[in-house]
């Protein structure tokens, strides 16, 4: 049984909020599954903080977890009603907010790299993608065309339409150099481990939070601790 909306939108405290559990959004009013929000607390020095993971001290309120949502939430003085409090609020939150979840996903992709469950290099993902235990495919978001179809054919002879294997261009080169701690990433696979999951609740979020949509992909990949 999903656990029950709280009455106001201000929650009591920091949360892990279990999967199932629902908030009510500050601005819609709509009773939504946790990880289709995004919760803000007041910083110590009075401003709108995003806690895209759920864990920073205080009580919050919750905005569904798209662009258009938080910058509807700063137009309408969401927050200032939502905490029944003077609050500032950045005019950029929502880029703010937007950048927080990029490196949230990033750092995921960093852990899934050291433990081995991310593939670099073109021939080495070529190969990775017949292999049982591969997630998703990751291009850069500048990657040539040639290399993406190369690979996407790859994937199709390998898999065919049994599986189904995610699709992630979400993030650039130098973004991808960073996380991976290695040069001229341009594609790679990443495969079942420590990581990987979590990684993919991100990016599920990240792709909502820019489409302005929530998939049940945000759901079913969310882990306890809230990605």
């Amino acid at each position: 049984m999903l656990a029950v909306a709280q009455d106001t939108e201000l929650d009591r405290g920091a949360t892990s909020a279990a999967p199932g559990t629902e908030r009510t959004c500050a601005l819609t009013r709509e009773t939504k599954p946790a990880a289709e929000m995004i919760r803000f607390v007041v910083g110590p020095d009075g401003e709108a903080v995003p806690d895209v993971k759920r864990k920073l001290p205080g009580r919050g309120i919750w905005v569904t977890a798209t662009r258009t949502a938080i910058e509807d939430a700063v137009k309408r003085n969401v927050f200032a009603r939502g905490f029944k409090r003077d609050v500032r609020v950045a005019r950029d939150l929502a880029a703010q907010t937007e950048r927080m979840i990029e490196r949230a996903a990033l750092e995921a992709l960093a852990i899934a790299g050291k433990a081995g469950t991310a593939v670099t290099g073109f021939s080495r993902v070529e190969k990775a993608l017949g292999r049982d235990d591969i997630l998703a495919l990751i291009h850069a978001a500048d990657a040539g065309d040639d290399g993406r179809r190369k690979l996407a054919a790859a994937l199709q002879r390998n898999t065919g339409d049994s599986r189904e294997i995610v699709m992630i261009d979400a993030f650039t080169g130098a973004q991808l150099d960073l996380a991976l701690n290695r040069p001229n990433v341009v594609h790679a696979a990443l495969l079942s481990g420590p990581g990987s999951e979590t990684f993919l609740a991100r990016v599920a979020r990240l792709t909502c939070f820019r489409a302005g949509s929530s998939p049940e992909a945000v759901s079913a990949h969310a882990p306890p601790d809230g990605a």
